[in-house]
């Protein structure tokens, strides 16, 4: 088989020890093609002692474009010349085979563009896998769920499908880079399904680590961006659901009662059997806290 060359963009800001573990995942993969690493620093000076020309070869970047994740993506990306691109966060990690059978996985469809797998969350020292259940992923999926464990640190792409006339770049318009992964699955799954391999190939590190983890505003005001970008979700009364249940919860936990009784009544119309109606309105009225729901679902591997 000839295996095809992969370029990984990992984006770091701050977390010089989780950033060395991700590379160290990347680096150790058991892949038979050649494979090159691109860190690209966000709003932080960079360490240019990762740079290697060892093995595999690590580049260390400054993010040149808008501020943030996004924009720091689409350095890396701008900066490879590979044949496929994937992307993994700095506090995460690739289990040693999963590139090798992801672009297997990819390279068995020709007409397949864009590639994830299933992850294993990792939470307070808990490993929960999240499955998709599904080898192909749709626009149809996307709209009704965001499907987390299509996580951003699972995304592989061919170089090709960046054009603008195809799936495009990472959208740094994205408010404070949140969603941005979302955003270019729907795009990715507009154009053909998306190729995914169920199997929990990528750990994922959930709680404090997170640069957003309880910025309501900003997962407020990127929903919000996503509701306005895709008609799909809108049209998709359980998707729709979801979305606004999602606004009730952050509303509520960030004090804006008005704004939480307004899209929980949203919510209930696209679909009144949405449990997170359930919890913002427990949270308005003080019976729970938000921050402990959420921390509960973590602990099972799953969020609001």
């Amino acid at each position: 088989m000839n295996w095809p060359s992969v370029g990984v963009v990992i984006p770091t800001r701050n977390r010089p020890e989780l950033v060395r573990r991700a590379i160290a995942a990347v680096r150790g993969q058991r892949y038979p093609g050649d494979l090159k690493v691109v860190v690209v620093y966000d709003q932080t000076e960079p360490d240019y002692l990762l740079a290697s020309t060892d093995g595999v070869p690590v580049l260390v970047l400054t993010n040149w474009r808008a501020a943030g994740l996004a924009g720091a993506r689409n350095t890396g990306l701008m900066a490879l010349d590979t044949e496929l691109m994937a992307f993994c966060d700095d506090d995460d990690q690739w289990l040693p085979d999963k590139l090798r059978r992801q672009v297997a996985a990819l390279l068995a469809e020709p007409s397949a563009e864009f590639a994830t797998c299933a992850i294993e969350v990792e939470y307070e020292g808990r490993r929960t896998p999240r499955l998709a259940g599904r080898s192909r992923v749709t626009v149809e999926d996307l709209a009704r769920s965001r499907m987390a464990m299509l996580h951003s640190s699972s995304f592989l792409l061919r170089r090709e499908a960046l054009a603008e006339d195809a799936i495009g770049m990472v959208a740094e318009d994205a408010p404070g880079s949140q969603n941005e992964d979302w955003d270019l699955l729907l795009r990715a799954a507009r154009r053909s399904p998306i190729v995914h391999l169920d199997e929990p190939l990528v750990r994922v590190l959930w709680g404090r680590t997170s640069q957003y983890a309880y910025e309501y505003a900003t997962k407020i005001s990127s929903l919000r961006w996503m509701m306005r970008r895709h008609p799909e979700i809108s049209g998709c009364g359980p998707g729709a659901a979801r979305v606004y249940g999602q606004l009730a919860c952050w509303s509520a936990a960030s004090g804006n009662r008005g704004a939480a009784w307004r899209y929980s009544k949203e919510a209930v119309r696209a679909n009144w059997r949405e449990p997170r109606t359930a919890i913002a309105l427990a949270a308005m009225t003080g019976a729970v806290k938000v921050e402990n729901v959420l921390s509960a679902l973590h602990k099972r591997g799953r969020g609001i």
